[in-house]
């Protein structure tokens, strides 16, 4: 079991640095593979504009296509969930405990997001707007959304992770019940349902009708919610 750190500015430095460096990491990543793809796209999607992400490719148009393409479609998908691997392998070594391994988790996490749109924006001046719709993940559905809506998730990760640390570092490990978990777990499913509401439309090639803004802010607030109920039920017992 890893020791409490004598001081919390050492690990929060390696969340940040990991969490930016990772963040341009996966911004180049995007990069090339836009690259790869848009001439297939712009060649296949007649309503796709030059560097939009949307309408995708179906798998279809893909197997019809060099089987190159669906090659490299299956190694993106395997890096995706390298990537949540890594993430996860960050917040066992920076952690003390089962709640600072989670919360170093999301610290690294939300800042290689933010990171990820800031260096998009400094290489290839994407999005234009914080309303442009992105491709987030593609495991288990494409998830889709405006931008804005991972940096507001991005955001809460990075304050909720700080402060968990902060706590259990100044004031000893924040026991977070079984249905403080359930409630946050529950916001988190709300959100990626969100995330993937118009999965049938977007795997068929067309463009989402919509974002779902009030299911996406009811996850939000249902997730932070049951996280401040853990906080506070900390503090009264203190």
């Amino acid at each position: 079991m890893n020791r409490k750190p004598s001081t919390l500015w050492r690990p929060l430095a390696a969340l940040v640095l990991f969490g930016v460096s990772f963040g341009y990491l996966e911004a180049a990543v995007v990069v090339y593979l836009r690259e790869l793809y848009e001439p297939l796209a712009l060649e296949l999607t007649l309503d796709r504009q030059p560097g939009e992400l949307l309408p995708l490719i179906t798998l279809e148009q893909l197997k019809d296509s060099d089987s190159r393409y669906l090659t490299l479609l299956k190694i993106e998908v395997a890096r995706e969930a390298a990537t949540i691997v890594m993430l996860a392998c960050l917040g066992l070594a920076v952690g003390w405990s089962a709640n600072t391994r989670f919360a170093a988790f999301i610290v690294a996490f939300g800042i290689w997001d933010i990171f990820y749109y800031v260096f998009l924006k400094l290489l290839i001046e994407w999005p234009s707007s914080l309303l442009d719709w992105d491709v987030l993940f593609l495991i288990p559905l494409p998830w889709v959304g405006p931008v804005l809506a991972p940096v507001l998730v991005a955001i809460s990760m990075v304050i909720s992770g700080t402060l968990l640390l902060w706590r259990d570092w100044a004031a000893g490990a924040i026991r977070i019940s079984w249905r403080h978990w359930a409630i946050i777990v529950l916001g988190g499913l709300i959100i990626i349902v969100a995330f993937c509401w118009d999965y049938r439309n977007v795997m068929a090639g067309g463009m989402p009708a919509s974002f779902p803004w009030s299911i996406f802010l009811a996850g939000e607030s249902i997730g932070l919610g049951g996280y401040s109920l853990a906080l506070a039920s900390r503090y009264h017992a203190k």
